[in-house]
C-alpha cells in the first residue's frame, strides 16, 4: 500500500467518524429519557422532518421546523431556553443541532434514535 492510499483511506475514516459522532455540546438522550422531559414547559420541542413526515406521526407538544428551514426559522426559537430536537433516526435532529450550536444556541440536546425509537 502507498502513501496515498493510507492517507485516502484515513481521511475516508476521519470524514465518516465526523458525520456519526456526536456534536460537542449537544446533549444526547434516548426516547426514553425524553418521556420524562415532555412536562418541562421551559424547553422548547422541535421535529425536524419534513412536514408530511410529522403530519402522519408527532409527539404531541413538538413544534415540526423541517431542517431545510431551520436556520431561516431559528429566530422563533428562544436562545436561552433548551432546544429538544427529533427526526426520524436522529440524523437530521442531530445536524440541527450543530446548525443550532453554531447560532449561538446554548442548550441543545438530541433525541438518538428519533421517531424510529419512540414508542
Amino acid at each position: 500500500m502507498n502513501m496515498l492510499n493510507i492517507v485516502f483511506i484515513a481521511l475516508i475514516i476521519l470524514f465518516i467518524l465526523w458525520r456519526i459522532l456526536p456534536t460537542k455540546g449537544v446533549r444526547q438522550i434516548t426516547a426514553a429519557q425524553l418521556k420524562d422531559e415532555l412536562a418541562d414547559r421551559n424547553k422548547q420541542f422541535i421535529d425536524v422532518r419534513s412536514p408530511r413526515e410529522f403530519k402522519a406521526n408527532h409527539i404531541r407538544g413538538f413544534r415540526n421546523i423541517p431542517l431545510d428551514q431551520l436556520r431561516l426559522n431559528s429566530d422563533s426559537l428562544l436562545k436561552d431556553q433548551e432546544v429538544v430536537l427529533i427526526c426520524q433516526s436522529g440524523m437530521r435532529s442531530s445536524k440541527a443541532g450543530t446548525l443550532l450550536k453554531k447560532s449561538g444556541f446554548e442548550k441543545v440536546t438530541n433525541v438518538k434514535g428519533g421517531m424510529s425509537t419512540w414508542s
